[in-house]
């Protein structure tokens, strides 16, 4: 049963730059300081950062697959309050999603509060789901 203060199991994703180029190929965004170092750090980033809403949708894809059925997340938004950083090496960078939730509403939808961390940063800021229960 679902309750106020459950929490969703944690998921950790590997990001690789591999995945970011299988993401410009995907999403059409071939924004170039998604894989190139050069040009990355050439605008004041560390190095090449992962797309924001690849990173949205790893931690959504926490609460689809708590909630049972990707239809039953009515709505979902988040902040971005810093970059992934997704170095060139075989480790890449490590996301972690965790979530809870926070509120119960009586018309049967549930309120998750997700945490998305690189490092022990937070990547996403409130970033909140609203769940249809079965």
């Amino acid at each position: 049963m679902t309750e106020v203060g459950t929490e969703l199991p944690p998921v950790t994703f590997t990001i690789t730059r591999a995945d970011l180029v299988r993401y410009c190929g995907a999403s059409g965004d071939f924004n170039i300081i998604h894989w190139n170092e050069r040009t990355a750090k050439a605008v004041g980033l560390p190095d090449v950062i992962a797309h924001g809403m690849y990173t949205m949708a790893l931690a959504g894809r926490v609460v689809s697959q708590w909630a049972g059925d990707p239809a039953a997340v009515e709505s979902y938004t988040v902040r971005f309050s810093r970059p992934v950083v997704v170095p060139d090496d075989d480790a890449g960078a490590t996301l972690q999603v965790s979530g809870l939730v926070e509120e119960l509403r009586e018309d049967g939808r549930a309120v998750v509060a997700l945490t998305a961390t690189v490092a022990g940063n937070k990547v996403l800021m409130a970033a909140r789901a609203v769940v249809r229960l079965p």
